[in-house]
């Protein structure tokens, strides 16, 4: 019998021999593309959901935006109409036969707000219509633009899949100079969330050893020996007060304890804490408000910051959204096209849970001539009623001239 033993040669880095220089960690390991922060902990996409305000902030905005409606418009010679098709059932219902509108678009944007990038591949049948929207796994795509022109890399296993872009939608957060490489948000401000991390485990430990810090141990012993077993028998006699819930501490004669560093009321560990949700809410340009910061909260600047929240922040990624739907699902169409599709997503949904406010909103459109009644009751997802598709005015509210001219008949 004969024995054979194959032997593959593989580059490996000096800090770390088990992990290859072809690694995709690589970069992070070495601190170049993140990992450590300055606080001496590891920031990722798992590490830094563990901080509560990074985990409110994503499942807020990604949240935010699976919850809008998707609405699918043609342009025709009178404005423009609904389409309720196969692609409107796919944006609105379904995108694939595993998951809701809403399980995809919150998967698509927690990658956006974690990792950086979300990606989905567009399935098309053989006439070119879209049937499927499939997530795609941003840490397995590979990325190359080559003079203008941009493909994905996905490997998935053995198998290795090249797409064209309009074949992907494409969410990044933010872009390098290269157009191709994206940014996150987590590894990119690792130090701030660091610290958040960081001052999160400093007080896990704290309260694990009774709330009590770091301590240094002084006493008459002369030899090593003897301090070695003072301080071990001064440990134990800590644990044992702290898993016996007593609160007496026996100590070696000619001992005492000082303690080293500062005391978390002196470190401010509260405030550290809090100003670490005002970094991260300024990360993804929320307000501290919807991280459950109500510090400075009041009834009306709360109100105030949830309508900049939909002018400022919200607005940007839902014209993203919507211009990277319209581009890689209808392809660039002519403005003269009288025929022409497009995305858009309805932010009014953000009113349902103030009913008085929805319902005065559509009154007054209805009183002004903006909407028919039945078009009213659409918003309220209610049936269309006989007589409610002609335009309304108030009675009360006519031209002057119509007064003075009433007024002269009159006389």
């Amino acid at each position: 019998m004969e024995f054979r033993i194959s032997l593959r040669r593989e580059n490996r880095n000096l800090e770390n021999p088990t992990m290859p220089i072809s690694a995709a960690g690589i970069m992070e390991f070495l601190g170049l593309g993140g990992g450590k922060s300055a606080a001496g902990v590891t920031v990722n996409a798992k590490t830094a959901l563990g901080v509560p305000a990074v985990w409110s902030a994503v499942n807020f905005m990604a949240g935010t935006m699976a919850g809008l409606p998707v609405q699918v418009f043609k342009k025709t010679a009178k404005g423009r109409e609904k389409v309720k098709n196969s692609l409107f059932d796919i944006l609105h219902d379904v995108p694939n036969p595993g998951c809701s509108s809403f399980q995809w678009r919150k998967h698509l944007f927690e990658g956006v707000f974690t990792s950086g990038r979300g990606l989905s591949f567009i399935e098309r049948n053989s006439a070119g219509l879209v049937v499927n929207l499939w997530p795609l796994d941003p840490r397995k795509v590979q990325i190359k633009r080559k003079a203008g022109v941009q493909t994905y890399v996905y490997k998935e296993g053995s198998k290795t899949t090249v797409y064209q872009a309009n074949e992907i939608i494409d969410i990044p957060f933010m872009l390098e100079q290269d157009m191709a490489t994206s940014i996150s948000p987590l590894t990119r401000c690792k130090d701030a969330i660091g610290l958040a991390i960081a001052a999160t485990e400093y007080g896990s430990k704290a309260f694990a050893k009774g709330g009590l810090p770091a301590m240094s141990l002084q006493s008459d012993f002369t030899t090593g020996t003897g301090v070695s077993r003072a301080a071990e028998d001064v440990s134990k006699a800590i644990e044992d007060v702290n898993k016996k819930g007593g609160n007496v501490l026996t100590m070696p004669m000619g001992a005492a304890l000082n303690p080293l560093g500062f005391k978390p009321d002196e470190m401010q560990l509260v405030e550290m804490q809090r100003f670490s949700i005002e970094q991260i809410a300024r990360i993804y340009s929320i307000p501290p408000v919807f991280l459950q910061d109500l510090t400075h909260g009041t009834f009306s600047n709360t109100e105030q910051q949830d309508l900049q929240f939909v002018k400022h922040t919200l607005k940007r990624w839902i014209e993203q959204f919507e211009q990277e739907l319209n581009l890689k699902l209808f392809g660039r169409q002519s403005s003269f096209d009288k025929q022409q599709f497009y995305v858009e997503m309805n932010v009014d949904g953000l009113l349902r849970g103030d009913f008085k406010t929805r319902m005065d909103g559509i009154v007054k459109a209805i009183q002004g001539g903006l909407i028919t009644p039945n078009e009213g009751r659409e918003l309220l997802n209610r049936a269309a009623m006989a007589g409610g598709d002609e335009l309304m005015m108030q009675g009360a509210t006519v031209p002057l001239k119509f007064q003075l001219d009433q007024g002269e008949q009159n006389a």
